[in-house]
């Protein structure tokens, strides 16, 4: 009743009936931005997601397919172990799992899986004696360095909040502009009939804080390094 009422006073200020079941045409004479986006390549994208990564104190690795074990191990290695990772698909499907159940155990890094099959505890205690959270990202906006994650079984959010640094692998085909561009895929997506995750999650590098003095500090409730690694065949 209150959002009724609510709705029908900010409509008659407007000198419109009030409209809750249907979604507003607002067919615009003039959409520059649209124009700028469509004329942006995906070459593009990637230069300006670069360049923004670099203000949020963010690495950007490229790799292709063939290469994408080789860098993964090199990041591991510079962050050192234990490595905590989604129960994901995605790491047989790009040739990861050798890497990750085979070799780095036996140099002495353990590699922890989030499961439904353990208890919330051991999920939790794993992911937060990791040093590295390594994810697959759905999308990336380029204008703000964001990656997008969803939240699933078996991908619990704590592998990208624990660990002392975040990794995310992004296919460069999943690249974004910004937000516009996702909310739209989006909104296409539910008018389609189709459910999207419970937990949409968006993450830009490393946490960090400007609350004290204004002055930005870098690793305050979460991750203190982050790497983003760019699938450029994909």
């Amino acid at each position: 009743m209150e959002q009724t009422q609510f709705l029908s006073t900010i409509a008659a200020r407007l000198q419109r009936t009030a409209n809750t079941t249907e979604r507003p045409i607002k067919n615009w004479q003039h959409r520059p931005n649209a124009q700028h986006d469509a004329r942006m390549t995906n070459d593009d994208l990637l230069t300006t997601f670069k360049e923004q990564c670099t203000r949020i104190h963010t690495d950007v690795v490229e790799a292709t397919r063939g290469t994408l074990q080789q860098e993964v191990a090199q990041v591991i290695k510079n962050y050192g172990g234990p490595v905590s990772v989604w129960d994901d698909a995605r790491f047989e499907t790009y040739g990861l799992t050798p890497l990750l159940m085979q070799t780095l155990p036996q140099h002495d890094i353990a590699v922890y899986t989030w499961s439904n099959e353990k208890s919330r505890e051991q999920n939790f205690a794993e992911a937060n004696i990791s040093r590295v959270g390594l994810v697959f990202s759905e999308y990336a906006l380029a204008e703000s360095g964001t990656v997008v994650l969803y939240s699933a079984e078996g991908a619990g959010k704590a592998v990208g909040l624990l660990p002392h640094a975040f990794v995310a692998i992004i296919p460069k085909s999943s690249l974004l502009l910004r937000m516009t561009q996702l909310s739209q895929l989006f909104r296409q997506r539910v008018e389609a009939g189709e459910l999207l995750p419970h937990a949409i999650d968006y993450v830009s590098g490393p946490s960090n804080s400007a609350d004290i003095e204004m002055k930005l500090v870098v690793g305050v409730h979460g991750p203190v390094e982050a790497t983003y690694i760019v699938l450029t065949d994909c």
